[in-house]
């Protein structure tokens, strides 16, 4: 018999970070480990020898997660998105979307993965109450594709999850496409005309400094504002109005064949609207995609503390929240500041 539903806990909202930013968005990791190695992650040949990935009882189980999205969903998140490692190794996931889609205030729950596993979960997923997907495709030259992955996935693999996303009722899928100069960029306009006109939205990632095994060169970054060129020259584009909170710029082809996006954590920060906190699979919150160290919050549930404690936890952490490392990345670099999170510990 499936266990009663815990009581909503009562929302109140978190007060805004040192910065003025809301907290809206939480990311959660439920899994390090992955079965693709890429250069802009996890690339092998960098990967730390000896690394150890957390073992069972080091993740956080399903009730702490389920604990933990109620206590950040009364603080005012509304959006959910589970991320890895590739989170379709976490067993029995579809169980866990059930669990959070059940949350009261629960407005979005998505999911990124790499998709070489996707079909054989996707349904599951859908019906469980997965509202949308996001899949990594960096390109679709077979042997690019192997590459960017490490030598671990096919492009066939993720063509057949694209199919399988479809059939299951994901009519509007994101693809991610990092973008690294000298590796993939020549493939870009091939990218683009395979999902335009598909009502799929393609979404470029400049090349970041995330971690630190995947040895990032600045040179290697392709800006946002260059890919938007290259695509408007074969088919003209028109900007879209940006929500001061999204990641991306979105820009919608003239012919109305679709749209596509531009992650320019790089060249084009934005920082000033971010409201993401992201906990990782082994119960830290990090306040960003580029902190050094983050806050144990297994330790807290494990030792026993209240929801109301755990809240009070939450939103004194974010209060004082500060990061803006993106705008600050030449400066912070240039003073040796290089150390971290690993993004295959936090998702993207």
């Amino acid at each position: 018999m499936k266990p009663e539903a815990p009581r909503a806990l009562q929302a109140s909202a978190s007060p805004p970070d040192a910065l003025g930013r809301v907290l809206a968005d939480l990311r959660i990791s439920v899994i390090d480990r992955c079965n693709f190695r890429c250069p802009y992650c996890m690339p092998d040949e960098t990967y730390p020898a000896g690394h150890a990935f957390l073992r069972a009882r080091e993740r956080l189980d399903f009730d702490e997660i389920e604990r933990l999205a109620r206590v950040f969903v009364s603080l005012g998140v509304r959006k959910l998105r589970l991320t890895g490692g590739e989170p379709l190794l976490r067993r029995d996931l579809p169980v866990l979307v059930a669990r959070l889609a059940a949350i009261e205030g629960v407005e979005d729950l998505a999911l990124t993965t790499n998709g070489a596993l996707l079909p054989r979960y996707v349904v599951p997923l859908r019906d469980a109450g997965l509202q949308r997907l996001t899949l990594s495709m960096d390109s679709v030259d077979a042997e690019v594709f192997r590459r960017m992955s490490g030598g671990r996935g096919e492009l066939a693999q993720i063509e057949a999850a694209i199919a399988a996303a479809e059939a299951a009722g994901f009519a509007r899928l994101k693809i991610n496409c990092v973008v690294m100069r000298g590796v993939n960029d020549d493939g870009l306009l091939d990218l683009v005309a395979r999902f335009r006109g598909t009502g799929h939205v393609l979404r470029f990632i400049e090349y970041m400094d995330v971690g630190t095994v995947n040895g990032w060169r600045g040179d290697r970054v392709v800006p946002g504002a260059e890919l938007a060129r290259r695509i408007g020259a074969h088919w003209p584009l028109e900007p879209l109005p940006r929500d001061a909170a999204a990641t991306a710029r979105r820009w919608r082809f003239r012919d109305g064949a679709g749209e596509v996006g531009f992650i320019n954590s790089v060249t084009e920060p934005f920082c000033g609207g971010c409201t993401r906190a992201r906990l990782s699979a082994d119960g830290k919150l990090y306040t960003c995609l580029f902190a050094r160290a983050g806050h144990d919050l297994r330790a807290l549930l494990r030792a026993g503390e209240s929801d109301a404690a755990l809240r009070a936890t939450v939103a004194g952490i974010w209060s004082h929240r500060g990061d803006r490392y993106s705008e600050r990345r030449a400066e912070l670099r240039a003073a040796g500041v290089l150390e971290h999170v690993e993004m295959f510990a936090i998702g993207g």
